[in-house]
């Protein structure tokens, strides 16, 4: 019973911190719990060094050993320990998704925001380069970049935030079409205010909250995109840990029985996912899209 008690007291403590800030609606709860899950990911990758029973690289048993009390998530065909291997993996993909999604959306919100307030033909212009970015999957086409700049941390960053750039614009032109004629935006006009103003001042505003639900929604897409390149080779190389590497190294070992060597970085790849995914339709429901500030 203390081991519920222990559970009960952290989620109320998380409650009693994460209510004040995001606003009674049917959402919060939701946000609430990816929030949890993706806090404890992050902590997980801040004090991987001190929390990792054994070095990831280093021989930590005997190869292929199954769950035990040495190696609670087993060890691999070269013998090293597979939780340490977890934990240590996370820091790539954090690294490698925030950095993307904070690249894409530097880019594709001011571009977003240009595009659908000026209209005309450079807007015509941009949408058709961005329509014909999105037509293509999103896997794929960061396939194609990586393979064309090859392996490594900064160029998955770079091929994972050109994928996500046409959501931001989509999302943020659409908002800007529909809050330029408004008329608090008519107001500021009629009183002589230029167009740098009304664009920062009455439409960026109300696209904050709209950004940050992509922001969520696409991360937790980039961490399956940042899987698969990794799981294919282009993004780190042995012996450097890496949910989706590991899932690569294990797959020759699955139909001999050696489950563990997929399952554990498998199940971490879904379970960050879902902490993105549940903050980013929990934001969806908190905040109405389209709300003047």
């Amino acid at each position: 019973m203390k081991g519920i008690g222990d559970t009960m007291e952290v989620k109320n403590l998380a409650t009693r911190i994460f209510r004040p800030i995001i606003p009674e609606a049917e959402g919060r709860n939701m946000v609430i719990a990816g929030l949890i899950i993706v806090i404890v990911i992050l902590l997980m990758a801040i004090l991987a060094d001190l929390i990792a029973p054994y070095n990831p690289t280093k021989l930590a048993g005997r190869p292929l050993s199954p769950p035990s009390l040495e190696n609670p998530m087993g060890t691999d065909n070269l013998g090293r320990d597979i939780l340490s291997r977890v934990i240590h993996g996370s820091r790539i993909v954090l690294v490698v998704v925030f950095s993307a999604a904070i690249v894409s959306m530097s880019i594709g919100v001011p571009i977003g925001l240009i595009s659908g307030y000026f209209g005309g033909k450079l807007d015509r212009a941009i949408s058709m380069i961005m329509d014909s970015m999105y037509a293509f999957p999103s896997l794929i086409l960061a396939i194609a970049i990586a393979a064309v700049l090859g392996p490594s941390v900064v160029n998955a960053v770079v091929a994972i935030s050109v994928v996500y750039v046409p959501t931001y614009f989509r999302m943020v032109r659409g908002q800007t079409l529909s809050l330029k004629s408004r008329l608090f935006v008519e107001a500021a006009r009629a009183a002589g205010a230029g167009n740098t103003r009304i664009m920062s001042r009455y439409i960026f505003p109300n696209l904050v909250t709209t950004a940050i639900v992509v922001f969520s929604l696409s991360i937790a897409d980039a961490i399956l995109t940042e899987a698969g390149l990794s799981f294919l080779g282009f993004i780190v190389t042995a012996p450097t840990p890496d949910w989706g590497f590991d899932l690569s190294s294990g797959r020759p070992y699955l139909p001999s029985g050696y489950w563990w060597m997929i399952t554990f970085p498998g199940f971490m790849v879904m379970l960050l996912a879902l902490g993105f995914a549940l903050i980013g339709e929990g934001l969806s429901e908190v905040y109405a899209p389209g709300r003047e500030r």
